[in-house]
């Protein structure tokens, strides 16, 4: 499985039952979204990491932190 942004939504139709899955693979993720995240204070460091992957994978210079 690709690397996930955020965990798997899952959604049921009331009418009918059925579930669908909505996935939130890293590579399809718009850029200021990861760099929106990447800035924020509220990320542990397993998935600022992940972030700072994807930017890199995307030849994109990392931001730097405001302390």
């Amino acid at each position: 499985m690709p690397i996930k942004i955020k965990p798997d939504q899952v959604t049921v139709d009331r009418a009918t039952g059925k579930k669908t899955v909505q996935r939130f693979p890293m590579q399809s993720a718009p850029l200021t979204e990861i760099i929106e995240m990447y800035n924020s204070r509220n990320v542990t460091p397993k998935a600022k990491q992940k972030l700072r992957n994807e930017l890199v994978r995307r030849k994109v210079e990392l931001p730097t932190q405001a302390l």
